[in-house]
């Protein structure tokens, strides 16, 4: 008996996962990793760079070209104290190239770490020296609801700079260590191009040049689209109930030419991870909301998590007409790029209206990836996850990967 998503119970999404099967580094070759292939039920297991002979003739590739910027900054206050300030996304300017992009001043929505050490109001400071550019201080001010005022007093450094010379880049904390050289270079997919994720696209993690090169060679078109993947998309969920979860809002930004190329080629569409996933989807319902209300000014849209769910939200509208309403409202606003955020939350009895397949890591227990998965195989996520825990596949950002074909 179906149920509505949110009454899932996350309790009924778990298995067991020893610490010794997360993959705490990468393989040296990103394409030698396991890649287990669910198709209409049967599973086999194959290498990564067998990918391009195990999709579906026809396919199209969609994959986020989303880079981590190095978001986690450490400040130290006179008495010694450690601060830790993780940039999530910009508040103003909230367009993440204009705020990376900053010669002055920003302001961004943080996670702050000894936060009692951090008052509201108080300043930190840090001193930079780089040659050729001089002498630079940043100063992060503690704002109001976990905004943090960063100014600065050198305008021969962008924000984008001083984060890439101050900053860590943020690797997943189930990892349990810290960020290492390595990481600079392995937790960037190769295609990484739009700075503002604070955490990786991991399933193009095990994409190299390649596997794109035999990919092109047999005519599979690869397209890019842009999500900013947030802290909060690999948090476990901590309610009881779905119902209870609040998602976190990312944004998402999509040409024009990637929507004609979209609409091309529906009922073809393999998404390259769960960012993607949640992309794609977030365009056929942003479609049902702009039918609703045509004239949402760019600055309104955005897929609320439950929309997928509300009455009305499944009306007959074929993926042809959602991306010839988004096509209409890039045309009837003068615009080439389709940008909004997106909660959207893909859970069991979600219907699939884009995708007709995904290439995606193993994910952890009690998240809300786990539910992505099981809305598109069923219960036969169950039999993916033992099967892979059976057969020594590595879990998690670092871990092996599937194709899943319902």
């Amino acid at each position: 008996m179906n149920i509505r998503p949110q009454e899932i119970q996350i309790a009924d999404y778990d298995y067991p996962l020893p610490d010794e099967r997360i993959a705490k580094y990468p393989l040296a070759d990103r394409s030698s990793s396991k890649l287990l292939r669910y198709q209409a039920g049967q599973i086999e297991e194959f290498t990564f760079r067998d990918l391009p002979r195990l999709l579906p003739e026809g396919a199209v590739l969609v994959r986020n070209n989303s880079k981590v910027i190095r978001a986690r900054l450490l400040f130290h206050k006179d008495s010694g104290a450690r601060i830790e300030i993780f940039c999530l996304d910009p508040a103003s300017p909230t367009s993440y190239e204009l705020s990376l992009g900053e010669r002055h001043s920003c302001s961004w929505h943080c996670l702050i770490g000894n936060a009692k050490r951090f008052k509201e109001g108080t300043q930190l400071t840090r001193l930079l020296h780089r040659e050729g550019q001089g002498e630079v201080t940043l100063t992060a001010e503690r704002g109001e609801e976990g905004i943090i005022h960063f100014s600065w007093d050198n305008d021969a450094y962008t924000f984008g700079e001083l984060l890439e010379l101050m900053g860590i880049l943020p690797i997943p904390p189930y990892l349990g260590r810290e960020t290492e050289e390595q990481d600079l270079t392995t937790y960037q997919t190769v295609y990484a191009e739009t700075e503002g994720s604070v955490a990786a696209p991991t399933a193009g993690l095990h994409f190299t040049p390649a596997v794109f090169e035999e990919l092109r060679a047999q005519g599979t078109p690869v397209l890019d689209v842009t999500l900013h993947v947030g802290a909060g998309t690999f948090r476990p969920v901590k309610a009881d109930h779905i119902g209870d979860h609040e998602m976190h809002a990312e944004l998402i930004s999509v040409s024009r030419l990637t929507l004609l190329a979209l609409r091309e080629h529906i009922g073809q569409i393999i998404a390259v991870g769960t960012t993607s996933v949640r992309t794609l989807e977030s365009l056929y319902h942003l479609a049902i909301a702009l039918r609703r209300q045509p004239d949402t000014p760019p600055t309104a849209l955005h897929v609320e998590q439950w929309l997928p769910y509300e009455e009305g939200a499944d009306e007959e509208l074929t993926t042809e007409e959602a991306l010839d309403t988004l096509l209409s409202y890039l045309d009837a606003q003068g615009e080439d790029t389709l940008v909004f955020p997106t909660s959207i939350i893909i859970a069991p009895s979600y219907r699939y209206r884009v995708i007709r397949g995904m290439v995606t890591n193993f994910h952890q227990p009690h998240s809300t990836l786990l539910l992505l998965i099981a809305a598109l195989i069923g219960d036969d996520w169950h039999r993916v996850y033992d099967w892979a825990l059976t057969h020594d596949f590595r879990f998690l950002s670092y871990g092996d990967s599937s194709l899943l074909l319902p």
